[in-house]
């Protein structure tokens, strides 16, 4: 009686809402490349976080106060006082790190796997727009705690807005809502924060859930699965998200877990870098820090401002790294997607990116040197060079020729005989007697684990031939 009354109830809710039909189009029904591997994780990590966040986001505001007097004590109070404050806390701000890595290591797959190009360039333009909202997320809800740092940092990077010529003073004034950081600022931030960013992110991940649904996932090879099709219409390289992806992703989610509640219980300030020691002491208008940094995901691109010695073209180099991002699909002339199968200069042009952009990342969060600005100049300079000489080293390299079908990714049980191999060439067995007895006890090698990692070293370099 029961079942029918339930299958009674399903059946009047899929007669006016489209429940059945959105199931199987973007899960049952929806056919991904089958040759998905690690790097594939983080979409679905990405929108596990943003769950995370909005759920701690929720529960913070409970006991949060947006006024300048008492912002910090409610901050303080939740850690003491609220039943499991601390940890929701604890959940929220190392979600916001955890948020980036996520996002960045997301943004550097569609990189190496072409992602972006045709017919992908509006899920490329939506990822970008949500990394935007992301950073004013950030910022926004890095003044809350009121505390030392997120004060003083509110203060510089809003005071960049006034290097904008003829509007830059009214806009600064228009941001803080006030002549200085004040109660009005953080009004402000508290109701784009809480309210209209997420609006704006949630309506943009669901765009880019459809744009992606649209045409298809990319897949490591950068070849489109709707080109081989079954006699039922099905890619043939293809299957099903659910319950293929969606059992795969729990796995993924499993390790992602692991790592991010190791941090919150042991970790949760990482030395300094997911919260900043400043950010205990209570914000003081009259006491300056003596390094004044953004928070780590935003130090790439603070680098890069402090780079240029002129005010004003520093914002406009700050900006141009992120707008050049937007213009990759038309950038990229290389008429294959993935870098499996470009030519060798691509590959060490991203190797020199990711270099420059973790340089760039850990200078601007050191104090500024004459040395580290050389440094940081270098590194500007490696970063727009990759993305503006992008559409002539693009067309000079000779792709390998593409296969007509996707390369199935060797499982973890094609993998384990050569992980067993490599682990026995670096370590070594030592006998050890105890009460007349010998036991054999493993102990690293370190000319094995030398020889294993010039093995690797040599591989890496062929891959960028």
């Amino acid at each position: 009686m029961k079942s029918n009354y339930l299958n009674d109830c399903t059946s009047w809710v899929c007669r006016r809402f489209p429940m059945a039909k959105l199931w199987n189009d973007h899960m049952a029904q929806y056919y991904a490349p089958k040759n998905f591997n690690f790097w594939y994780f983080f979409g679905s990590l990405a929108l596990l976080v943003l769950v995370n966040q909005f759920i701690t986001g929720i529960l913070l505001t409970m006991n949060y106060k947006p006024d300048a007097s008492l912002a910090f004590d409610s901050v303080e109070y939740i850690m003491r006082e609220v039943p499991w404050g601390w940890l929701v806390r604890y959940m929220h701000s190392t979600g916001a790190s955890a948020f980036f890595i996520v996002v960045y290591l997301h943004m550097f797959r569609g990189l190496i796997y072409g992602s972006y190009k045709q017919p992908r360039e509006l899920i490329w333009i939506f990822g970008m727009l949500i990394f935007l909202a992301l950073m004013a997320e950030a910022f926004m809800g890095y003044l809350l705690p009121w505390g030392q740092m997120s004060y003083w940092g509110a203060q510089v990077i809003i005071s960049l807005f006034s290097a904008i010529p003829v509007i830059g003073d009214d806009l600064s004034l228009w941001v803080r809502g006030d002549y200085v950081i004040s109660d009005a600022t953080l009004n402000r931030f508290f109701a784009f924060h809480v309210i209209a960013i997420p609006l704006i992110l949630v309506m943009l991940v669901f765009l880019h859930i459809i744009a992606l649904h649209e045409v298809g996932s990319n897949n490591p090879d950068g070849i489109e699965i709707k080109d081989s099709k079954d006699p039922w219409g099905h890619p043939v390289d293809g299957i099903p998200f659910h319950p293929y992806y969606t059992v795969k992703d729990i796995v993924g989610v499993a390790v992602f877990m692991f790592f991010f509640a190791t941090v919150i219980f042991y970790m949760p300030e990482m030395g300094g870098y997911f919260l900043e020691h400043a950010n205990f002491i209570p914000a003081d208008p009259l006491a300056t820090p003596e390094h004044i940094a953004p928070v780590w995901y935003f130090t790439p691109f603070y680098a890069i401002l402090r780079a240029i010695p002129d005010k004003f073209a520093g914002v406009i180099a700050m900006g141009g790294a992120i707008v050049v991002l937007f213009l990759l699909p038309w950038l990229d002339r290389s008429p294959v997607r993935s870098i499996r199968y470009r030519g060798g200069i691509y590959k060490k042009a991203i190797v020199l990116f990711v270099i420059s952009f973790i340089g760039l990342g850990y200078l601007g969060m050191q104090p500024p040197t004459a040395g580290a600005t050389i440094f940081a100049r270098i590194l500007t300079a490696i970063y727009f060079a990759f993305f503006l000489l992008m559409p002539i080293y693009t067309r000079w390299e000779r792709p390998k020729p593409l296969p007509k079908r996707v390369n199935e990714e060797p499982g973890l049980e094609d993998r384990i005989p050569a992980i067993k191999q490599s682990f026995a060439a670096m370590t070594h067995d030592v006998p050890e007697t105890r009460d007349g007895h010998t036991v054999m006890h493993t102990r690293p090698d370190a000319s094995g684990i030398a020889h294993e990692l010039s093995k690797l070293g040599r591989k890496i370099i062929r891959s960028l031939d």
